[in-house]
């Protein structure tokens, strides 16, 4: 097989996720007719149809599908290795990036990483995190778009390595006034008539809370729904809804805000957090230090 052009997969990936010539050529400033040339001569060198044009755009053939997925994975490692030269370029000798949940970025992991950065050892590390539920925290990793990914542990993580990093404790939060707020702990079954602060659907807390409402045959009533913790948090302050947050979390806030943390009894409402990564063996200098340093201070079971 001749050689695979760069640009041409970048521009065949965009093609296939767009569904589209014309809005690529659009975005990429590169007239339609070069786009086709460059597709055209892709299918050419691999020897197979690699999309099937249809009256609404394009799609790829089961061909084009398996070498989307390749060529994912080649320009997500071509884009590190990019950030790497780049960081090694401004004096920089080692850069890390991770995909993590929001739970864990509002918790934890902001000082953990502090304490790593710290250490006179990893001063010419950068370390960059960026926040997603947990599903695209795995794929993001499969994929090769960031070295570390550390998530709910009851995610789909085959396929992967991992180590143990932190848990935390889900809890009722409730404003002073509301009837939840007098209780010293409940079970999630006896809050399910009460309005909630909901969080998005594929939030690992969502996914919970979804399934331990089935279990009683029940939905969730959603009054609110936000995109983070802050945000639920405030809503309840406002006395609108109730919100399941981890204690962990809303401990600082309700040291100044007129809210209540009512513990969970529920067994669910401890939640452990994994490490991932695609393999030791693929992990940077850089990236194993610091997930050698994420599972010692999992271990150790630093307070928060």
């Amino acid at each position: 097989m001749r050689h695979l052009d760069l640009l041409t997969l970048r521009l065949f990936a965009a093609v296939c996720e767009q569904r589209s010539i014309a809005r690529v050529a659009e975005q990429e400033s590169i007239v339609g007719s070069a786009i086709s040339k460059r597709l055209a001569q892709l299918e050419d060198t691999v020897g197979t149809p690699l999309l099937v044009r249809k009256r609404r755009g394009v799609v790829p053939t089961p061909a084009g599908e398996t070498l989307l997925e390749h060529a994912r994975t080649m320009l997500a490692s071509m884009g590190q290795i990019e950030r790497d030269m780049a960081a090694y370029a401004t004096g920089i000798r080692g850069h890390v990036r991770m995909l993590v949940t929001a739970s864990v970025m509002a918790e934890s992991l902001a000082d953990d990483v502090a304490a790593f950065l710290q250490h006179p050892a990893h001063r010419d590390i950068q370390v960059s995190m960026e926040e997603r539920v947990s599903p695209d925290v795995v794929q993001g990793i499969h994929e090769g778009s960031a070295s570390i990914g550390i998530c709910w542990d009851a995610a789909d993580l085959s396929g992967l390595e991992t180590c143990a990093y932190r848990s935390d404790h889900l809890a009722i939060v409730a404003h002073e006034s509301h009837p939840v707020a007098q209780a010293a702990s409940v079970c999630f079954a006896e809050v399910l008539g009460y309005e909630f602060v909901s969080m998005p659907a594929l939030s690992a807390v969502q996914v919970l809370l979804a399934r331990a409402a089935a279990v009683e045959g029940k939905t969730l009533a959603h009054r609110v729904l936000v995109s983070n913790f802050d945000a639920a948090l405030r809503v309840v302050s406002a006395n609108l809804a109730i919100s399941v947050v981890p204690r962990e979390v809303a401990e600082p806030f309700a040291r100044t805000a007129a809210v209540r943390i009512v513990p969970l009894g529920d067994a669910w409402a401890r939640r452990s957090f994994a490490v991932c990564y695609r393999s030791s063996q693929a992990l940077t200098p850089c990236a194993r230090l610091l997930v050698d340093h994420l599972a010692r201070a999992g271990h150790a079971g630093i307070p928060y």
